[in-house]
């Protein structure tokens, strides 16, 4: 990959692992500099140097818990303080857990709110003056399938990550003179928990792919991260406001997704 990104600084939430790793390398092959966000310590600093002694650029890891407002304020403001700007925002922390509908409680929708949307919201909010200041910004937001396709047993995550694709759209609309372009991928890539889950589940595992037309699930950092360096770049300047679909056709006839769940 061409050093596209050559001095850009970027932010990856959850770069320490899975999907937010394969952009977080794709980013810093491409020359930019990238400062992971992570809760665990051992990730956060382990992907940190991995950037740094591979790709030569400048990483550093902050650990973030992302549904605690101050720590976002706080983690944006680190990076402002290091490299006084900040070109692009990946926000790509999230999780779900498996739940029929009408067991859902009011804890289980705050605590997906508060990771998969509030997350975001407050990061993209603290990235702002600086980004409409310098006028350049580079929103990349993650959005899973599951609430385009509509899931079953994941309806927190659906709702609260459908909210962020709302989100991105009206960011794009409002912020878009300044500069900052505002975009989601939903890819369909393995990490590492999804590995384990389909291992324990081949049968639907096997149903999953035969909806895939590629024929194969993604790689986080060759079938995504290339998306994220376009949306990085100067080149995605007019490109904003959309939803792609990284998942090798399998948005076009929806996904076989029935996990076993408590009734």
């Amino acid at each position: 990959m061409s050093r596209t990104l050559e001095g850009r600084v970027a932010l990856v939430t959850g770069g320490g692992q899975g999907v937010g790793q394969g952009i977080a390398r794709a980013l810093a092959a491409a020359g930019s500099h990238v400062v992971i966000a992570q809760r665990k310590a051992g990730q956060g600093e382990g992907e940190a140097a991995h950037l740094r002694d591979t790709y030569g650029v400048e990483s550093f890891f902050i650990q973030t818990d992302v549904t605690r407002r101050e720590q976002v304020d706080a983690m944006v403001q680190a990076v402002l303080d290091r490299f006084g700007k900040l070109e692009v925002l990946v926000n790509n922390a999230g999780a779900s857990f498996p739940k029929k509908l009408e067991n859902h409680t009011d804890e289980d929708m705050e605590d997906a709110f508060a990771l998969n949307y509030f997350s975001v919201f407050w990061a993209m909010r603290a990235a702002f003056p600086a980004m409409k200041a310098q006028g350049f910004g580079r929103i990349i937001n993650l959005g899973p399938l599951n609430g385009v396709n509509a899931h079953l047993f994941t309806a927190a995550y659906n709702a609260s990550k459908e909210a962020v694709r709302t989100l991105t759209r009206t960011a794009a609309a409002e912020w878009g003179g300044y500069g900052i372009t505002a975009n989601t991928i939903c890819p369909a890539a393995l990490s590492p928990q999804a590995r384990e889950y389909f291992d324990a589940n081949p049968e639907m595992t096997k149903a999953l792919l035969q909806n895939i037309p590629a024929g194969r699930f993604g790689d986080a950092q060759a079938d995504i991260g290339p998306l994220a360096v376009f949306l990085a770049s100067d080149g995605s300047a007019y490109y904003t406001g959309n939803t792609m679909f990284a998942d090798g056709g399998g948005h076009i006839n929806g996904v076989p997704w029935r996990p076993q769940v408590e009734d």
